[in-house]
């Protein structure tokens, strides 16, 4: 059984800085893209940042360029997603999610799925 378990949101001021991160358990870690997507309130699930299974390659969204740093720690089982400089916008609940692929997609056409973890930024 494939476990994602997220860790590290929080309530912060804007221009403060996160680290989120992601473990995983019950899976070949390694052979998994890594994607982190958030859905704000009333608002549809939208793709953030994403890693191909070998580190290599990565993606962001727009808003988040700049920004936010993805990574992975393939030893520990565990991706990571840096978030510098946040914006009020940037509030969320944050999801991790692992695709059996060399490589991200940005919509959420994922196997498997963590449970989330709030981040929210006041001004």
């Amino acid at each position: 059984q494939v476990q994602l378990v997220e860790s590290g949101g929080g309530l912060v001021q804007a221009g403060d800085s996160l680290r989120l991160s992601c473990a995983a358990s019950g899976c070949t870690f390694s052979s998994y893209a890594m994607g982190w997507f958030r859905q704000a309130p009333g608002k549809e699930r939208e793709f953030v940042a994403g890693l191909s299974r070998s580190g290599g390659s990565t993606s962001y969204a727009d808003s988040v360029k700049g920004r936010f740093t993805i990574s992975r720690d393939n030893a520990k089982n565990t991706v990571y997603l840096q978030m510098n400089s946040l914006k009020p916008e940037d509030t969320a609940v944050y999801y991790c999610a692992a695709r059996y692929s060399s490589y991200p997609i940005l919509r959420p056409d994922y196997d498997y799925w963590g449970q989330g973890t709030q981040v929210t930024v006041s001004s």
